[in-house]
C-alpha cells in the first residue's frame, strides 16, 4: 500500500483559526481602539462646538473666551498657574498618604477590637457628613499655619471613603477560610496577613480611587475660603484673582488645569489598582469569551 505522503497532497500545518476566535479577536481590538479614540474625538468636538458658540454669538472674551485663547492665556500664565498648581498638589497628596495611613491603619485597628469600631466609628461619620465649606473657617481660625489647616480640610475629606472601604474588605473575608485558619491554630496576626488583608486589598483601591478626587477637591475648597496670596497660594486663589481682574481666559486656564490634575490623579491610581490586581483578582483579570 502506498503511503500517505505519496499521493502529493500538502501535509496540515495543524487546525486553521476559528472564524469566530478571529471576529471575536476583531471585535475585541476595535474595543481597546475606541477605548483611546472615542475620547479624543468627543474631547475634539466638544472643543469645536465650544469655539462656534462664542463666534456665532459674539460672546467677548471677558465673559467666555476662545479655547484658542484659553490655550494661548495656559501658555503665557504657565509660570504662575504652573506654581499655584504645585502648590495645590502639594497639599493633596499630603492629605491622601496621610488620610490612606491612618483610614487603613485605623481599619485594622477595627477589625482587632470591636469595641474600638463601635466607639469611634461614628466620628467618622460625623466628619464624613460634616461639610468641609463649614468648618474650614474654625481649622483656619484655630491652626496658626495656613499650609497645615489647608491639609487638615483636604484629609477630612479623603479619610472617611478609605477607612470606610477598607474596613469592609476587613470584614468581607470568607468565614469558611476564617474558620479554617482557626482550625489549623493560626495566629490573629498571620489571619489578618494571609486573609483580611488579601481581601480588602480591591476594597482599598476602590477607595484610594474615590479618595484622590476627593483630596483634590478638599484642598480646592480650603484654599477658596483661605483665599492666601503670595507663595503659597494655589490654584482656588488663581481663580478668585482672575476673577476679580475679569481675566476669564486664565480663570479657564486654571480650571482645565484643575481638571488635568483630578484626571491624572485617578488614572494613577487606576494605573496602581491594576498592577497591584491583575494578576490574581477578578476584577482586573481578562474574561475569557
Amino acid at each position: 500500500m502506498s503511503g500517505a505522503g505519496e499521493t502529493g497532497r500538502p501535509r496540515s500545518r495543524g487546525p486553521a483559526p476559528d472564524a469566530d476566535e478571529l471576529s471575536r479577536a476583531r471585535a475585541r481590538a476595535r474595543q481597546q481602539i475606541a477605548r483611546f479614540v472615542m475620547p479624543v474625538v468627543m474631547f475634539a468636538a466638544a472643543i469645536v462646538v465650544w469655539d462656534r458658540i462664542v463666534v456665532w454669538n459674539g460672546i467677548p472674551h471677558y465673559i467666555m473666551p476662545r479655547p484658542g485663547l484659553v490655550a494661548e492665556t495656559l501658555i503665557e500664565d504657565w509660570p504662575i498657574l504652573a506654581d499655584a498648581l504645585a502648590n495645590t498638589l502639594e497639599i493633596t497628596l499630603g492629605a491622601l498618604v496621610i488620610a490612606t495611613v491612618g483610614g487603613v491603619g485605623l481599619a485594622i485597628l477595627f477589625t482587632q477590637s470591636k469595641w474600638v469600631e463601635l466607639s469611634l466609628f461614628p466620628f467618622a461619620v460625623v466628619l464624613q457628613v460634616t461639610p468641609v465649606v463649614a468648618i474650614a473657617p474654625l481649622i483656619l481660625i484655630y491652626v496658626d499655619s495656613t499650609s497645615v489647616a489647608l491639609l487638615i480640610c483636604a484629609w477630612i475629606v479623603a479619610f472617611f471613603p478609605i477607612l470606610a472601604n477598607t474596613t469592609l474588605g476587613l470584614n468581607s473575608a470568607d468565614h469558611n477560610l476564617q474558620d479554617l485558619f482557626q482550625l489549623y491554630g493560626a495566629s490573629r496576626w498571620q489571619l489578618l496577613r494571609y486573609l483580611r488583608l488579601p481581601t480588602a486589598m480591591p476594597y482599598f483601591l476602590g477607595g484610594l480611587r474615590i479618595a484622590g478626587g476627593l483630596a483634590l477637591i478638599g484642598a480646592i475648597v480650603a484654599e477658596f475660603t483661605a483665599g492666601t496670596a503670595g507663595s503659597g497660594s494655589g490654584l482656588a486663589f488663581r481663580i478668585l484673582e482672575a476673577g476679580y481682574r475679569l481675566n476669564i481666559p486664565r480663570l479657564f486656564a486654571a480650571l482645565i488645569l484643575m481638571s488635568l490634575a483630578g484626571i491624572a490623579i485617578f488614572l494613577v491610581l487606576t494605573l496602581v489598582s491594576h498592577l497591584a490586581l491583575r494578576n490574581w483578582h477578578e476584577s482586573a483579570l481578562g474574561r475569557e469569551r
